[in-house]
């Protein structure tokens, strides 16, 4: 590696007084699963790692609003095994248990993973089907990025050079919904998948009619896909087998996938609408049983003798 300065800061506000002094020279390193790597394979130079490891308050994971809040600095493997998340969105928990393999989600981090923008990650497609926002912190104050409208192109987001990752939110689920993540992986648990999709949705109190659809997809575009148009098909719709199919065509058309040693772009393509098929009937398979009223039993009238 070239040389660097590497910074220690104990606290939010010093990390944003070593960005200011280094400015677009400096990278922010969590886990450091990614960043290390491309240092090494020349890709990044930064002429200062300012490590966030030692920064207090960015870890752990706790109800908000309803929904989930989980730190910048927390682990995969921790979103992975907390009872409060397997409870309240064990989708989520599900999605980072199937990131690469355990040593990895020792030590890489939700906010990291998120702001290295791999379109290839397995967490973005899930979190943007649970409708999750990412808490951007810098000097002059926050705002909360969702992360439909969060990734811009390969490798880049809507951060601005002195922003950090500092919170997560994912909202909770209204009744009758369930949620999937699948995903093909052609060699190595380790290795990126060919393509991926999440799907969630909510249905009517019959469980009749598509109330709320999203789905997302990975590894077939520059950022992970929103498909919107395949929502709009669903939304509003009865429950049948015709429009999953109807769904998964039109996910086909709005992908844009490269052709390399997992796959040529039209067999990317086509699985494309074959797992957003599955992922909604997986979905739809997902969803809580509902509980069968009792009966209310009368209390029996003595006779009178």
């Amino acid at each position: 590696m070239i040389p660097f300065e590497y910074r220690t800061p104990k606290n939010i506000k010093e990390v944003h007084q070593e960005l200011k002094q280094f400015g677009t020279e400096a990278k922010l390193v969590a886990g450091g699963t990614a960043l290390i790597i491309m240092m090494k394979q020349r890709l990044v130079r930064p002429s200062c790692l300012v490590s966030l490891r030692s920064v207090r308050g960015l870890s752990g994971i706790a109800q908000k609003d309803g929904g989930l809040k989980i730190g910048g600095l927390t682990t995969h493997r921790e979103v992975e095994t907390s009872s409060l998340v397997r409870r309240q969105n064990p989708l989520l928990a599900e999605t980072y248990r199937r990131v690469a393999t355990i040593r990895v989600r020792n030590m890489a981090t939700v906010g990291g993973g998120l702001a290295h923008a791999d379109p290839n990650q397995d967490p973005p497609p899930t979190l943007i089907a649970l409708g999750a926002s990412v808490k951007a912190t810098s000097a002059n104050g926050s705002r909360l990025v969702p992360l439909d409208g969060f990734f811009t192109d390969y490798y880049e987001t809507v951060l601005k050079p002195d922003e950090v990752i500092t919170e997560i939110f994912v909202p909770r689920l209204p009744p009758d919904s369930g949620g999937a993540f699948l995903k093909f992986l052609p060699r190595t648990a380790d290795d990126y998948a060919t393509v991926s999709a999440a799907a969630v949705l909510t249905l009517d109190k019959a469980r009749k009619t598509f109330t709320e659809v999203r789905i997302a997809l990975g590894s077939v575009g520059t950022t992970p896909i929103r498909a919107r148009e395949a929502e709009a098909i669903l939304r509003g719709q009865p429950v049948k087998a015709e429009a999953l199919r109807e769904a998964a065509e039109k996910a086909k058309q709005l992908v844009d996938p490269v052709s390399d040693f997992r796959g040529s772009a039209a067999y990317k393509r086509e699985m494309a609408g074959v797992f957003v098929r599955r992922a909604l009937e997986a979905a739809l398979n997902s969803l809580p049983k509902k509980s069968k009223a009792k009966p209310s039993r009368k209390p029996l009238k003595r006779r009178r003798k």
